[in-house]
């Protein structure tokens, strides 16, 4: 590989155009990887020169987003670098200064075709089913013709002018060699009427300007690449190696669209994900590890990345995976962060947890039946609101044999002392004995009158989570209940 004795420097370089993408994240995520493991710098870069497109705000919702996922850049607008500023539209007179240079070379031109002009030229292209391209009109215009229509003020842009010959040849490290036709590379709008830069000149500009060693980005760029690699060489710089992420598809293998349903990364957050679940997802989408292990945290991560291990073929974002990854972490870390996590799901369902050691144990009760965050409030509210019974469950609340388990537990739990769950569990023991009834027949009425529902954890869970005075409350009011 080049560049490798130059410290490693990525970006990601998202435009302001609303959410993060869930392409986004792993874009983001794969480039943060690649630096940690190499001790080098990832910096964020906003790309926002397509100013029809910025939104208010979107800015802050990018960083925020990563910021909260972890995935946390060493340079950008909101911490500063030696390579800023960090925002394009800030930079207008860095791509000023370097466009002079291209015209003055001959590699770039004024072109003062009108839209009318290039819409009629694509549509006929259409019609031909050629692929719609400028067809080089202003190319060869005269220095004394140009100076004219810019002296009369005509509106203009400024194209690349690229090679109609031969083949550019490159190698990247996910495809290997690649080769494209010059004949299917268009002379590509620099600088648009406006004044302000195609992502084309500005990522290339500032690619160099910021030292970036290694290009991190998504496949659909792939065939942009001929375009950059001639910007590169025509200001004399070195090229940065190449790495093209595959496809993020959908389950019947369509391309996942901003479109398409809920793919921004701030609605699985919103729904309850918890992001050490998102994260660990979206790495394993067009990368797997050489053991092919499935759970790691973001260290783990930052340990067992390598570029080599990037698949070729698109990944398919498959939402039970997903769901199977968001039940994993839920159950498995540490309970009161969960708690933590889970508490505004709380507050937004209008449920006040009060007592902390209660809400502990209902999360550790409820964490083992959901996947995300929000589903633990419908796991856990039977603990928290008083319990509606059905006429089903009044006619087995009412049977003789029901009253005389409730009234049993109702008596002993009465008894002074304090209930240990071991207590507990030996109190079901001497029920089932002393009142001969076992299975369904004991559990059921217990169950039904602690939690409304016939099934769910055991009794002595109940009873501890609930506490003795509540646990007698709703058991007397099972029993009462006709």
């Amino acid at each position: 590989m080049h560049m490798n004795n130059q410290q490693v420097r990525v970006r990601f370089a998202p435009s302001p155009t609303g959410y993060l993408h869930v392409g986004g994240l792993r874009t983001a995520l794969f480039n943060y990887l690649f630096a940690r493991k190499e001790e080098g710098r990832f910096i964020l870069r906003i790309e926002d020169t397509d100013q029809k497109r910025s939104i208010p705000g979107a800015v802050e919702n990018l960083i925020t987003t990563l910021t909260r996922t972890g995935v946390q850049h060493d340079e950008g607008p909101d911490v500063g670098g030696d390579y800023g500023p960090y925002i394009q539209s800030q930079r207008m007179q860095i791509y000023q200064e370097h466009i002079r240079k291209l015209l003055d070379a001959g590699h770039a031109y004024y072109c003062f075709c009108n839209e009318e002009r290039l819409d009629k030229l694509r549509e006929e292209q259409r019609k031909r089913k050629r692929p719609p391209m400028y067809d080089g009109r202003c190319r060869n215009l005269s220095k004394d013709e140009v100076e004219e229509n810019l002296a009369r003020g005509v509106p203009s842009v400024i194209r690349l002018r690229y090679p109609q010959e031969g083949k550019t040849v490159f190698d990247d490290i996910v495809r290997g060699r690649v080769a494209i036709d010059n004949s299917q590379v268009d002379d590509q709008v620099l600088i648009k009427s406006d004044g302000f830069p195609t992502y084309h000149f500005a990522s290339v500009v500032d690619d160099h300007l910021m030292r970036i060693t290694h290009i991190i980005r998504g496949e659909e760029w792939l065939s942009s690449v001929p375009k950059h690699i001639f910007l590169y060489e025509s200001f004399g710089w070195e090229v940065p190696a190449f790495v093209h992420l595959p496809l993020l598809l959908n389950a019947d293998r369509s391309k996942l669209s901003k479109r398409q349903g809920d793919v921004s990364v701030e609605s699985y957050l919103e729904k309850g994900y918890l992001t050490e679940a998102l994260l660990n997802f979206i790495a394993l989408l067009g990368w797997h590890s050489a053991d092919d292990r499935e759970i790691y945290t973001l260290r783990e991560l930052e340990e067992a990345f390598s570029l080599e291990r990037i698949n070729k073929a698109g990944a398919v974002f498959d939402l039970e995976k997903l769901n199977w990854m968001g039940g994993y972490y839920i159950r498995h870390l540490d309970v009161g962060y969960i708690a933590d996590q889970a508490r505004p799901f709380f507050e937004e369902a209008g449920i006040d947890i009060g007592d902390q050691e209660k809400y502990l144990k209902v999360i550790a009760t409820a964490r083992d039946y959901v996947f995300r965050l929000s589903d633990l409030v419908e796991h856990a509210r039977m603990f928290y609101d008083s319990l509606v019974f059905t006429d089903e469950d009044r006619s087995l609340l009412g049977q003789e044999e029901s009253k005389r388990i409730l009234a049993y537990i109702i008596e002993a739990l009465g008894r002074p002392g304090h209930w240990s769950p071991d207590d507990l569990s030996r109190l079901v023991k001497e029920a089932i004995s002393d009142l001969g009834v076992k299975g369904k027949g004991f559990y059921f009425p217990l169950r039904l009158a602690l939690f409304g529902s016939c099934h769910g954890p055991d009794i002595p869970t109940l009873i501890d989570i609930l506490g003795r005075d509540e646990s007698i409350k709703r058991l007397s009011r099972a029993l009462h209940s006709e």
